[in-house]
């Protein structure tokens, strides 16, 4: 892993940059894998440069509902930097590949050393606030056709690929919704053009055609990261 790829690590300045990198070392993201759960002690902090993972929230009753994505563009554990010990969520590795990891306690020096970390953290919490905040908007108001291909979108983004593994059972479970659900937005999609989904294999074939479809969240989420994050 010798190329710095993530983003927040890579708009820091030459010599935080190099404060972080120093304490970090290189990980394996493995499919399935979970990183952190909810309520336990954030033990490691993660950036990722392939590969990303998915937030899902707890339900009482239920599997849980995924509220967010993490790739390149962003990081693992950032509520350590607000003081916190607990993250709110499971956090499961949903694309192999690689990652930075660091320890809490490592982290913590470099944040109370580095006001670049520290002012990077600050901009990247606040558009992780503001995202979560449109999921639930989301959830709330939207139909299952454009949030899957919303979700359809940024997991392309987050794949680095246009082609990647995914179930109609995983959708469901990542939606909040039943598989017949997805079923049904996954084939008016495919009839369309815009993807084609064969034995757990979906492949983008027209994103233009893809953002059209998708609701105003997709692209009102990659406003708010360019603007705060760029």
């Amino acid at each position: 892993m010798a190329s710095v790829e993530n983003h927040l690590i890579a708009r820091l300045p030459r010599r935080d940059r190099q404060l972080l990198l120093d304490v970090c070392e290189p990980f394996a993201l493995v499919i399935a894998d979970v990183l952190s759960e909810p309520g336990k002690a954030t033990r490691h902090l993660f950036f990722p440069i392939t590969g990303f993972l998915s937030l899902v929230a707890p339900i009482e009753g239920h599997a849980g509902l995924e509220v967010g994505m993490v790739g390149r563009e962003g990081m693992l554990g950032a509520h350590v930097a607000l003081g916190v010990a607990a993250a709110p969520w499971r956090a499961q590795v949903q694309g192999a590949g690689s990652a930075w990891r660091l320890s809490a306690a490592d982290f913590r020096r470099v944040q109370g050393r580095s006001a670049a970390v520290r002012g990077t953290l600050n901009r990247y919490l606040y558009m992780r606030m503001a995202q979560l905040a449109a999921s639930a908007a989301c959830l709330h108001f939207h139909l299952i056709g454009p949030r899957l291909a919303r979700w359809l979108l940024a997991t392309q983004d987050c794949a680095q690929a246009s082609t990647f593994r995914v179930t109609h059972e995983f959708l469901a479970y990542m939606l909040g919704v039943r598989r017949v659900g997805i079923t049904v937005a996954a084939g008016a999609l495919q009839r369309a053009g815009l993807i084609e989904y064969h034995r757990g294999h979906l492949t983008v074939l027209d994103r233009e055609g893809l953002e059209v479809a998708a609701c105003g969240c997709y692209s009102a989420d990659r406003r708010a990261y360019l603007a705060l994050m760029r």
